[in-house]
């Protein structure tokens, strides 16, 4: 389907953060227009600005520099609540804040005022989607590891039925089995609901296939915009190990 029609969902016009302390730049004239229903990759090497980004995206931190554009409206012009229902953030070590599994995933929901039974019938249909079990959903955060935490964080997004997805290494802590399953979901969702979504990922070899873009970013600054087919990634994957090993030199 044709998104020719529709308003770009998400619009950085020379974007640049600065860091909480000193004045060094994080990111740096970030200019990217993404349509909806499109799947972005953000990869770059160890510091190079992709968590700023999304946190950018969902307003976790506010840009000292340029223009932010959601559906073609100034970020700031909408509220923190009317954001973050249209823009969900899934952080690389996700916290279920002192709840529950079953509490965590209603949370959000609650504040939306959803029924009960409204509630319900989300958090079963995505457990069962993403095979979440559910003696999962009485354990705490010390009871859970790390990989399923990422999954029940996603789960807690895709509730909230957000227009944007942006997921921080979601794959990271998950064994290839699962991860390739995530990805299914994520597609099947993307194509029947229009979802856009924007990952910051290492493992090139998964991005590769499911993604339509790749933004690489360098020392806080856009580099490359391609098209996930045209890109070369076993050229990009040496590219990263490079600079990670020029960096941990530096640090020795």
């Amino acid at each position: 389907m044709s998104n020719r029609h529709l308003p770009l969902i998400l619009r950085l016009e020379q974007v640049g953060l600065k860091a909480s302390i000193g004045s060094d730049f994080l990111l740096k004239d970030i200019s990217f227009t993404i349509e909806p229903g499109h799947k972005v990759a953000i990869v770059g090497a160890s510091g190079a600005g992709k968590t700023s980004l999304l946190r950018l995206l969902n307003r976790l931190v506010s840009p000292n520099q340029g223009k932010i554009y959601i559906q073609d409206r100034p970020e700031q012009k909408l509220t923190a609540i009317q954001l973050r229902r249209l823009v969900v953030l899934v952080t690389q070590e996700p916290k279920l804040l002192g709840m529950n599994t079953l509490e965590a995933l209603s949370y959000p929901l609650q504040l939306q005022k959803l029924s009960e039974s409204e509630i319900r019938q989300r958090i079963d249909t995505w457990t069962d989607i993403l095979r979440i079990p559910q003696e999962w959903l009485n354990r705490t955060e010390l009871q859970l590891s790390l990989g399923q935490r990422q999954l029940i964080a996603i789960a807690r997004a895709l509730v909230m039925q957000p227009q944007i997805l942006l997921l921080d290494e979601p794959t990271s802590a998950l064994d290839v089995g699962i991860a390739n399953h995530l990805l299914t979901v994520l597609d099947d969702l993307n194509q029947s609901q229009n979802l856009t979504i924007i990952m910051v990922n290492h493992q090139l070899e998964l991005i590769q296939g499911f993604c339509d873009r790749i933004l690489y970013l360098n020392a806080g600054r856009l580099e490359e915009d391609i098209l996930a087919t045209e890109a070369n990634c076993q050229k990009l994957q040496q590219k990263l190990l490079r600079l990670q090993k020029e960096q941990e030199q530096e640090w020795l």
